[in-house]
């Protein structure tokens, strides 16, 4: 039984208004839930206060309700202790998979992420995508849904020829090279603007099948793409399936997407030869709302290939994160999709990690790099361990090192920047994630002294202490955190969740002896602090951070 829930089933019953909730008071002297009767005001035409009074003597009082105060527009609910206690703790300890609510039964999702430029090393800034991505499919499968993702390769761009012609006269050329190439051959584009018009013939020769011109773009992608993905898979980020855009240009799909337009009459040539989609109409922040498909020699542009990529995915719902500068494009995106009647995905936006100096850029070479932020990251983390107990494990090393990565970049909602700093991202106190994790391995650690199997049977109304019923509250309250970030796409909601569960936990563990109380008592709060652990376990799995049962 969810306590919440039947509150305001009984509310709804009585009111015989539906979607009304409850709130959580901030003392619990005031009451377990409480509900504010001014949404009620319109509809029953009485005054909140009048509403509070006459509900207050209709609800009966039950097993479920102890208690009901009024007072002023508020009713207060007092709940049974012991039943809330034993039903939520009851619930954990026979649900491994506890906080699903199995929201994606039956249902499938393809979630597009990271589809970074195959030009360099990935810097922090861009890494967010990748993060935030693999957090939403850890979400969506926990919930139930079939998650493919998918990593789409931009292997014909421009910045990709750069780096070809940058890499003319070099035999052996290394993943680590490429960031080095890419700046050079920038600056020189910047200094000698006649060097871009090699870009382009590149592009030209490239789009017309040229064999030669071919194999050298693959070569280079591919060893981009074998870096990127190493660095990824080191802190367990992977990838069901790579989409190239070439594949959309070699099979003509292209082609078919500006026949499918021109027929809808929006598609016509500009002054400078380009094809160009006429988006008239649309709700688009653009002086001139246009979108250019094609150059004037006849060669694709991304907007084209990506429509097509699009079109060409399954049938369903699929999600897509990307930067905050491409909302205007992902707008223009969306409303040819819908010229076309085909299914828009959703998107979800992030902001950039920022140096002080400003954002990142992997073009001016302005970037701290994700697998140096990881190697500083765990020389830190091996130092921290070296000094709690001597001996350092490697594998335990990387675990806390990113996953304090991850807790730094994914604890900020995704709208939001995130202030790259490299003391606060790496500290192991307070709001981070090895403070998460050392929550669970502290737990982990009572029960290594206790050395006995947890006993179920206990009596749950003996846990019945301030500490404890908030913590058995927030316990409670993870399917509801869950059900949230599922539907809005915000893995930020878990991770404050679980450092709210963790600061709890601490509050509790401070103020309740466990192993030193009467037997009765010990048993029940081992019960407790056992589904604590098994929920920031779930949690911390959500945002892809390993747990660890010695720190």
């Amino acid at each position: 039984m969810d306590f919440k829930k039947e509150i305001i089933k009984i509310l709804e019953k009585e009111t015989g208004i539906k979607g009304l909730s409850v709130e959580i008071p901030p003392d619990s002297s005031m009451g377990d839930y409480a509900f504010p009767c001014f949404s009620l005001a319109k509809a029953m035409k009485k005054s909140p206060v009048q509403i509070a009074e006459e509900l207050g003597k209709k609800i009966r009082l039950s097993k479920l309700i102890q208690r009901i105060d009024v007072k002023g527009p508020y009713l207060n609910f007092f709940i049974n202790k012991g039943s809330f206690a034993g039903d939520v703790l009851k619930r954990i300890v026979e649900d491994k998979n506890y906080g699903s609510l199995n929201l994606g039964k039956g249902k499938s999702m393809l979630v597009e992420h990271t589809s970074i430029n195959p030009n360099a090393s990935p810097h922090v800034g861009r890494a967010r995508n990748a993060l935030i991505g693999d957090s939403i499919v850890r979400i969506l499968r926990f919930q139930g849904y079939k998650v493919e993702t998918h990593y789409f390769v931009n292997d014909i761009g421009k910045q990709i020829a750069m780096l070809v012609l940058g890499a003319e006269g070099k035999d052996k050329i290394t993943f680590s090279d490429l960031l080095k190439m890419y700046v050079k051959i920038n600056k020189k584009v910047e200094k000698n603007p006649a060097i871009e018009k090699k870009v382009f013939e590149l592009l030209n020769k490239l789009e017309k099948g040229d064999k030669t011109v071919r194999r050298r773009f693959k070569k280079i992608v591919d060893i981009c793409i074998k870096g990127q993905t190493k660095i990824f898979s080191e802190m367990d980020i992977r990838y069901d399936k790579f989409d190239y855009e070439s594949d959309y240009l070699w099979s003509k799909k292209t082609d078919d997407i500006l026949k499918q337009l021109d027929k809808k009459g929006k598609l016509f040539t500009d002054e400078e030869g380009r094809k160009v989609l006429d988006q008239k109409g649309y709700d688009l922040a653009m002086k001139v709302p246009v979108l250019v498909l094609t150059r004037a020699d006849g060669t694709s542009l991304y907007p084209l290939r990506d429509l097509a990529y699009h079109i060409n995915k399954k049938k369903g719902d699929s999600i897509i994160i990307l930067g905050e500068d491409h909302k205007l494009y992902h707008h223009q995106l969306s409303a040819a999709l819908g010229l076309l009647n085909h299914k828009i995905p959703k998107v979800v936006h992030y902001s950039f990690i920022l140096l002080q100096e400003g954002k990142m850029s992997t073009r001016k070479g302005t970037v701290v790099l994700l697998e140096d932020f990881m190697k500083e990251a765990l020389e830190k983390s091996k130092k921290e361990i070296g000094k709690r107990h001597g001996a350092v494990k490697e594998e335990n090393a990387k675990k806390i090192a990113y996953g304090a990565i991850k807790y730094a970049i994914l604890k900020v909602s995704s709208e939001k920047n995130v202030m790259f700093n490299w003391e606060q991202a790496l500290s192991f106190e307070g709001d981070t994630g090895p403070y998460l994790q050392y929550a669970y391995a502290r737990i982990c650690s009572i029960f290594r002294k206790y050395g006995k199997k947890i006993d179920y049977d206990v009596d749950y109304s003996l846990l019945e202490s301030k500490e404890e019923i908030e913590l058995i509250k927030m316990l409670g309250e993870f399917p509801e955190i869950v059900r949230s970030a599922t539907e809005q796409l915000k893995p930020h909601l878990i991770s404050s969740y679980i450092y709210s569960l963790s600061s709890g936990f601490s509050l509790f563990y401070n103020s309740c002896h466990i192993l030193k109380a009467d037997e009765d008592i010990k048993k029940a709060r081992l019960v407790l602090i056992e589904c604590v652990k098994r929920v920031l376990g779930n949690g911390l799995g959500l945002l892809g951070i390993d747990v660890l049962e010695r720190m």
